[in-house]
């Protein structure tokens, strides 16, 4: 029983090593931080409205647009790490499918630059 208890032993140090480490990196900047509280670090900030006012207000849509475009183009990196680890195993196919992929995307990116959703004025 011991042996099969003395296998668990490195995964016990590691979540030892992983909770001293957060531990230390929670606590420390609480300890050692400036603290120099203003109104304006103390007020909520929600999508860049205030965080009281009327419900029926107009807001801009370009908060929710360029988030969107965020997690596209975000994603798009999801994809690209694990077709470029096994690359080599996959073969021609699913490197002209990522070249594909990255065409779609790169047209859609030129469209949302020309149409203007990347300024904000």
């Amino acid at each position: 029983m011991e042996r099969l208890l003395l296998e668990y032993l490195p995964i016990l140090i590691f979540i030892a090593i992983a909770a001293v480490i957060a531990l230390g990196l929670t606590v420390v900047p609480v300890l050692i931080a400036p603290k120099k509280p203003d109104p304006e670090k103390l007020s909520a900030y929600e999508c860049g409205f205030e965080a009281f006012g009327d419900a029926r207000m107009k807001f801009d849509v370009r908060f929710y647009l360029v988030s969107i475009l965020f997690i596209i183009f975000d994603l798009e990196v999801a994809f690209l790490f694990p077709w470029a680890i096994t690359l080599g195993d996959t073969g021609l196919f699913a490197f002209w499918s990522m070249v594909v992929f990255l065409a779609v995307l790169t047209v859609g990116f030129i469209y949302e630059w020309k149409k203007g959703a990347l300024e904000w004025e």
